[in-house]
């Protein structure tokens, strides 16, 4: 592992700063329907997956497995499930789509005192008490809050500036067919989008670190792109609208309009979804916060599906021990031939190469099997494609 730079410790520490006080992510950012086309999640399976805001768990237990372990070192994206898991469990799908599909209910302080808090940690209770206000702004959305949410508004403010480029966008998400999409992207959206100042402001290592790129992982982008982080972006951007449908990129959709629709949302805000999570399928889910590692010691029975979002590109950087640490608690819980997978801002991640693991200090490529053309497959239908390297790799059978 590289020794961190003075420049990564400096960053690692605006990094923690910022990390040990906010809610980072609003939505997951992560495209669960190539997840699950690499999962094959069956009723006898136990998840592990880096919780986020908490879709991704919940789009995996409508899938029904056993159990679904949500793991996340920060409390307040534990507190972002707990609600959602609450909301399921106490609310109506009408009442459910406002808050969590279109960002913003009238009455969702009542809802919250009555209904939702008492289902909440203490630690929860006493975040949302605190940020109630979020879903209630009629004139704003809760997909425009946390960090994540911060830059979503900014972005949001400079389209309403530019009504052309707004109109554009809207009429970009409405495309009938792939055809009318490039051609909407190509003639009104790329010539008014892509300009010095929005390069610029791409390029700034505060806007990165607020949507969750630390200065590692934009490294790692800048070593493989000619563009740097504003190329990446751009190419990413560009492929996701001229090669795959935007009818049901939520992804993209919810930060530019704050809110989903119900025909372009994630799949736990459909009617049918819900009901089978109202159902009981929600009761798969646990939330916990703490570390994947703690976790891992802590836990007696085997994990057959792990899914590791890219935390471990910063931990590369700022803590190389503790990821070694993480990849033998991974390998020491994984049930036999259980499935691994991560992303990365790499397409090869180099700690992939480095790391040695185990009693006997393998090389982590020769104990796992890697699924390399399965995850290149997969990975051309990912609808967000702000990841450069999608892994699949199997644990020993």
């Amino acid at each position: 592992m590289d020794t961190p730079s003075l420049r990564d410790r400096i960053d690692q520490g605006l990094f923690n700063a910022i990390y040990s006080r906010n809610l980072v992510y609003n939505a997951c950012w992560e495209d669960p329907a190539v997840d699950r086309q690499a999962l094959c999640l069956g009723p006898d399976d136990s998840v592990l997956v880096i919780t986020s805001a908490g879709c991704n768990a919940l789009d995996y237990a409508i899938a029904g497995p056993r159990r679904v372990h949500a793991v996340d070192a920060n409390p307040r994206q534990t507190a972002l499930l707990e609600l959602k898991i609450a909301g399921i469990r106490r609310l109506e799908f009408d009442d459910y789509f406002a808050i969590f599909g279109e960002g913003f209910h009238a009455d969702f302080r009542r809802l919250y005192q009555d209904r939702l808090r008492a289902e909440l940690s203490p630690f929860a209770q006493s975040w949302w008490d605190r940020h109630w206000a979020w879903f209630a702004n009629p004139r704003g959305s809760f997909y425009f809050h946390g960090l994540s949410g911060l830059v979503a508004r900014s972005f949001r403010a400079y389209f309403r500036l530019r009504p052309r480029l707004n109109h554009a966008l809207t009429a970009l998400f409405q495309a009938r067919d792939l055809s009318e999409q490039r051609v909407i992207y190509d003639d009104r959206v790329a010539p008014l989008m892509w300009n010095k100042p929005v390069n610029w402001l791409l390029s700034q290592q505060f806007v990165m670190s607020l949507l969750g790129v630390p200065y590692p992982q934009r490294k790692l982008v800048e070593a493989q792109h000619a563009g740097g982080i504003a190329g990446f972006i751009r190419e990413a951007v560009q492929y996701v609208f001229r090669q795959l449908p935007a009818s049901d990129n939520y992804f993209w959709h919810v930060y530019v309009a704050g809110r989903y629709r119900r025909d372009c949302c994630p799949e736990y805000l459909k009617p049918d979804n819900f009901a089978a999570l109202k159902a009981g399928r929600v009761d798969a889910i646990v939330p916990h916060t703490t570390t994947v590692t703690e976790f891992l010691r802590g836990h007696d029975e085997p994990i057959t599906r792990f899914v590791l979002l890219d935390h471990m590109d910063w931990m590369s950087s700022y803590y190389p021990q503790a990821l070694a640490e993480e990849w033998d608690a991974i390998l020491q819980r994984a049930a036999p031939g259980a499935r691994i997978l991560l992303r990365s801002a790499h397409a090869r991640p180099a700690y992939l190469d480095n790391l040695r693991v185990g009693r006997d200090h393998l090389p982590l490529r020769d104990v796992l099997a890697f699924r390399d053309d399965l995850a290149q497959s997969l990975h051309q239908a990912d609808r967000v494609h702000t990841y450069a390297g999608f892994v699949i790799a199997d644990a020993p059978a």
